[in-house]
C-alpha cells in the first residue's frame, strides 16, 4: 500500500532508520490506516534456530552482473534480519571449468541448510546437484536451470527467448545479406556457458525460421588473456568489411566498443548483455545500440527470500521464476527503474 519493500516497512517498525522522509511517512500513514499492532510472536518464531545457507557463484567484480546478483541476495538477508542466517559464499572462475569443478567438490561435503548456485558449466552442475539430492539439502538456481537437475526453483531469464529476441532486433536494423559478427567467450576446458549455448540456440533459429540472408561469423574473445582479442578484431574487420552487426552473448560487450573507439571503427551496430557500469558507459557514448537487461538483483533477492521461506515457513514453492528482459537504449537509459532502486 506504501508503495516500498518489507524491508523499509520493518525499518520503520523498529525504529532503524536508514529510511527516507518520504518512505517513512508513506508507511506510518498505512499502518495507521489499517491499525497495526506489533505481533511480538513472529520474531520469537524467526529466533528459534539458525540456518547454514551456501552461495556458490561466479566471481564478483565491482560494477559486473554478478555483483548485482550478490547485492539482491544481501537486501533479502536485510529483509529477514531476525533470522539467525550464516551464509558462506563461494565463488569460482566462470573461465575456466576446472576453478568450478574444485569448488563445486569443495562445497560438497559440507553441512549447509540450503544452497544457492550460480551455475556456468552443465556437467559440473548436475555433479554438485545430484549430491545434494542424496542429502536432501534444497537448492536454487540463480541467472539459469540446467537440465537433469532438480532445483526447489530457479530464477532467471529465458535465455533461448533472448537469443531470440536479439536476432529480431539485430536484422531490423541492419541489410540483409550482410555480416553478423557472433562474439563468445573463450572458457578453460569447455565451449561455452549453459546461457551461452541456450542464446545462440534462439538466436540462429529466428535467423532459420525468418529465412534471413544475413552470415554469421562466430568470433572467440578472451577475457583472461585480452591481449588476443585485437587479433581476432584486427582479422574480422581486416577481411570482412561488409559486418555491420556486433552481438555479444554476454556482459562483456565493453571490449568489443573499446576496440572500435580505439581503431575508429564506425556505422557498427552492437547488442550485448547486461547493465554493467562499462556497458551503460559505452550505451551513453553510442558504442553499444542495445543492452539486454535480465533484473539481476531481483533474481538474488527473490532467489535467498524463496529459500528463506521455504526453511522457515515452509511455504510452497514455485519453481519455475523467468523474469522479464528489458531493452534498453541510450535515450531510455536514465530513466530505467532497476529493481533495488524500487525496493529501496
Amino acid at each position: 500500500m506504501a508503495g516500498v519493500s518489507k524491508g523499509t516497512v520493518d525499518r520503520v517498525l523498529h525504529n532503524r532508520g536508514n529510511v527516507s522522509e518520504s518512505a517513512r511517512l508513506a508507511i506510518e500513514k498505512v499502518l495507521e490506516q489499517v491499525n497495526y499492532k506489533t505481533n511480538i510472536h513472529v520474531s520469537g518464531i524467526s529466533l528459534k534456530r539458525s540456518y547454514k545457507i551456501i552461495l556458490t557463484t561466479p566471481e564478483v567484480s565491482l560494477g559486473a552482473y554478478w555483483e548485482s546478483i550478490h547485492n539482491g541476495i544481501r537486501h533479502a538477508l536485510e529483509e529477514y534480519e531476525n533470522v539467525r542466517v550464516e551464509l558462506q559464499v563461494f565463488t569460482y572462475n566462470q573461465y575456466d571449468i576446472y576453478s568450478c569443478r574444485s569448488t563445486f567438490e569443495k562445497i560438497a561435503g559440507f553441512e549447509m541448510d540450503a544452497l544457492i548456485i550460480g551455475p556456468t558449466f552443465k556437467e559440473e552442475t548436475v555433479n554438485l546437484c545430484k549430491k545434494m539430492d542424496d542429502r536432501k539439502i534444497p537448492y536454487i538456481f540463480v541467472d539459469s536451470t540446467i537440465e537433469n537437475a532438480t532445483p526447489l526453483a530457479f530464477f532467471s531469464a529465458d535465455h533461448y527467448v533472448c537469443g531470440y529476441m536479439i536476432a529480431k532486433l539485430i536484422t531490423s536494423i541492419i541489410p540483409a545479406h550482410t555480416n553478423i559478427a557472433i562474439f563468445q567467450a573463450v572458457r578453460t576446458g569447455d565451449r561455452s556457458a549453459n546461457t551461452t549455448i541456450l542464446r545462440k540456440k534462439g538466436f540462429t533459429d529466428y535467423l532459420e525460421k525468418n529465412k534471413c540472408t544475413n552470415r554469421i561469423l562466430s568470433i572467440p574473445f578472451s577475457v583472461t588473456e585480452p591481449e588476443n582479442n585485437e587479433m581476432y578484431l584486427s582479422r574480422l574487420f581486416g577481411s570482412q568489411k561488409d559486418t555491420p552487426a556486433i552481438v555479444v552473448l554476454n556482459s562483456r560487450g565493453n571490449f568489443i566498443a573499446d576496440y572500435l573507439e580505439a581503431n575508429h571503427i564506425e556505422g557498427v551496430k552492437m547488442i550485448c548483455m547486461d547493465l554493467t557500469t562499462a556497458n551503460i558507459e559505452a550505451l551513453k557514448k553510442g558504442q553499444i545500440d542495445y543492452l539486454i537487461c535480465q533484473e539481476p538483483e531481483y533474481q538474488g533477492f527473490y532467489a535467498m527470500k524463496t529459500m528463506l521461506e521455504y526453511l522457515i515457513f515452509k511455504k510452497p514453492v514455485t519453481k519455475q521464476n523467468y523474469v522479464q528482459l528489458d531493452i534498453l537504449i541510450r535515450e531510455n537509459i536514465d530513466y530505467y527503474k532497476r529493481f533495488g532502486n524500487i525496493m529501496y
